[in-house]
């Protein structure tokens, strides 16, 4: 199984549960690259649309590269009244864009699953002198630590599957050194490179937060005998907690601008 594709298999529940994007962090995107409808913009592996929107808005002319189709038909639905959308269903590593043809290159969650070493430099060619290029996502954790100890240890029991998320990223960038996400950016010649964050806060009820988990990778790729087991022990937990898990959203912006 190609696990690029992992999400595609769930494209409702993804877009129903999948964690949404600050206004400030979209505010600062579009300013820092003077984003209008007389630029271009490229989104890499879009998913179901959670960092679309904005971005359309501004009347530029919007392109996204999907890898999956379901995601692909998803987002041609959920988008085709906007004139400045389109949207190609094909592999961002493999497909062949112009040089210098951007003014924003951005991925939401979805630029870890691209090799380094042919992402980078790739969108460093697509984008134009000056062109910016950003990366975000979102890392969450319970606001009640106790209740987030009791949560891993269900996990440490119960959670075996056959999908190692990090193994597969690391393996898939075998030949890349060790580096923060800044150097990266200035690795492959990327200048003005900054971190922003931002943060946010979601309440979930037991049944709620069940569906939401079940839309990250390793969860898709969860099989029984374990998957019975591990959810009744997420339920028990978050119920003996009074069924309500409240989650502190860190989301994290890398931003750059090529020379």
């Amino acid at each position: 199984m190609d696990y690029r594709k992992i999400f595609d298999t769930i494209p409702e529940e993804f877009d129903k549960w999948r964690p949404r994007y600050c206004d400030e962090l979209f505010s600062d995107i579009i300013e820092f690259s003077q984003l209008d409808s007389s630029r271009a913009a490229l989104e890499i592996g879009p998913g179901t649309g959670q960092a679309t929107e904005p971005i359309l808005k501004t009347g530029c002319d919007y392109s996204a590269i999907e890898l999956g189709e379901n995601f692909a038909e998803f987002m041609n639905n959920k988008y085709k009244s906007y004139d400045n959308f389109k949207l190609v269903n094909a592999d961002f590593e493999l497909y062949d864009f112009e040089k210098d043809s951007f003014d924003l290159v951005y991925s939401a969650a979805a630029f870890q699953w691209i090799k380094e070493d042919i992402g980078y430099p790739k969108v460093f060619n697509i984008l134009k002198s000056g062109g910016v290029f950003t990366t975000f996502g979102v890392a969450s954790g319970s606001r009640v630590p106790a209740l987030n100890d009791k949560i891993q240890e269900v996990y440490a029991e119960h959670f075996k599957t056959e999908f190692d998320y990090d193994n597969y990223i690391k393996t898939r960038n075998s030949n890349s050194e060790e580096l923060s996400r800044i150097d990266k950016f200035k690795k492959y010649g990327f200048v003005y490179v900054e971190q922003r964050n931002y943060s946010n806060t979601r309440e979930f009820n037991c049944e709620d937060y069940i569906s939401y988990i079940q839309t990250h990778s390793t969860h898709i790729a969860l099989k029984e005998p374990y998957k019975t087991n591990f959810y009744a022990g997420i339920k028990d937990v978050i119920t003996s907690f009074g069924d309500k898990v409240m989650l502190e959203d860190n989301i994290i912006l890398h931003i750059a601008r090529k020379p």
